[in-house]
């Protein structure tokens, strides 16, 4: 058993926490809706992983980079890690982009206003 994987998860998730909170992005924004939105989607990532688990689609591979340990049948924990870091990921994704589109197009509509009150 070792603990590799589930390592490299934490720390990828650990480095969103800080960029969420150098940019105030997600978490920093609103908590309390950005839990919320991250619950949600975690919940239907799972139910979408026992649903493939179920109908056989989805298999637990062997690696020697996991812990072993399993939630459920085939659902091993490095599974939830992954989804939560997914759905943050996302989210930071989502929210980043508009900071920066909203950061780009702000000094284009101070030049704008300029403009027009020049005229």
């Amino acid at each position: 058993m070792t603990f590799v994987y589930l390592g490299c998860l934490l720390v990828s998730l650990a480095a969103m926490v800080l960029l969420d909170a150098r940019f105030r992005l997600v978490f920093w924004r609103n908590a309390r809706r950005a839990t919320i939105v991250l619950l949600v989607g975690l919940a239907f990532f799972l139910a979408w992983d026992a649903a493939g688990i179920l109908l056989g689609v989805f298999a637990r591979g062997e690696s020697r980079l996991m812990t072993g340990v399993e939630l459920a049948p085939e659902l091993p924990l490095e599974e939830v890690f992954f989804l939560l870091f997914l759905c943050y990921l996302t989210l930071v994704a989502v929210f980043g982009a508009r900071a920066l589109m909203d950061a780009r197009s702000r000094p284009s509509r101070e030049v704008a206003r300029e403009s027009e009150r020049a005229r």
